[in-house]
């Protein structure tokens, strides 16, 4: 509820903004919305695991509400991030996240304001699984020919979203509101640029074929309203190691743990300056990955 409200403000503030302010405000505004909106996928992850309520039903309800309005796949990502975790960081059994990461200032100033890329890329995604079509190893091996129940559940999602994004467009234009595709469908594509600092901290630069998740997932301490926004998923270590533990309760876990933990950094600065670090090495060496450090009497 707080993070939908707080989407429904800014949204709001956005819409009601258009002819009443100068269009630099409305702007503004809208690119707030979106940095809050780009969080949308983490809120989603959260439900897909079925571990913020206690009944399935609601978990799954929310699920969807979030996919529809991020334009993700419920059942795609449900299969892809089950052997996410089963496999984590072991190709090819694991192909949701493969390392190196491709960091660069460049695809963060691509990616991080407007993406018209990340809309055509999305759009034809979803336009190519609504014709039934899957592509790839990773799509062919979680939806195998045997599958035909689950590849029909990823096909019928794909067309609802086109069909309810294609009746808000046409809603949009018979009532004259210009600019709720903007603040509902293309929200997912434009002021990403603080979610792709949070969410890309989760992996990046660490080892991968390795049993133990404090040396392949990085755990950061943010602010009380950025980890609320990101919905606690910067106890990424935490998270891997005890996946059906509420994204509400991970503080707790990690003050509980934290003598076993590598040491975390704190705020996005200093874990970028981590990032960067480890960046530059693997554009030397590419087969560098970072080794997390244990405390000494950690258990192994």
């Amino acid at each position: 509820s707080g993070y939908l409200g707080l989407l429904a403000l800014t949204g709001t503030s956005a819409y009601v903004s258009a002819g009443r302010l100068p269009w630099p405000v409305v702007v503004l505004l809208c690119f707030i919305h979106g940095m809050c909106w780009a969080f949308l996928i983490n809120g989603f992850h959260e439900f897909v695991h079925n571990s913020v309520f206690e009944t399935k039903s609601h978990n799954w309800f929310f699920a969807r509400v979030f996919a529809f309005l991020g334009w993700h796949n419920p059942y795609e990502f449900w299969a892809s991030h089950t052997e996410h975790h089963k496999y984590t960081l072991h190709p090819p059994d694991d192909l949701e996240v493969v390392l190196p990461v491709d960091l660069s200032l460049k695809g963060f100033l691509e990616t991080g304001f407007v993406n018209p890329v990340g809309l055509w890329q999305t759009l034809s995604k979803t336009i190519r699984i609504a014709r039934g079509k899957l592509q790839g190893p990773w799509e062919n091996s979680l939806f195998p020919a045997s599958a035909v129940k689950e590849k029909r559940s990823v096909v019928r999602w794909a067309r609802l979203l086109l069909a309810g994004h294609a009746a808000i467009l046409l809603v949009s234009i018979l009532l004259h509101w210009w600019l709720l595709p903007v603040v509902v469908t293309l929200a997912p594509f434009y002021g990403g640029w603080l979610h792709y600092l949070c969410n890309n901290s989760q992996h990046a630069g660490l080892q991968d074929n390795v049993p133990d998740f404090r040396l392949c997932c990085r755990t950061i301490t943010l602010n009380p309203f950025l980890s609320f926004l990101y919905w606690h998923m910067h106890y990424h270590t935490e998270h891997h190691m005890y996946a059906a533990v509420p994204c509400y309760r991970l503080a707790k876990l990690h003050a509980l743990i934290l003598h076993d933990l590598p040491p975390t950094p704190h705020g996005l600065y200093a874990t970028w300056k981590q990032i960067a670090g480890i960046l530059r090495q693997q554009r030397q060496n590419p087969a560098y990955q970072y080794v997390q450090e244990l405390p000494l009497h950690a258990e192994r």
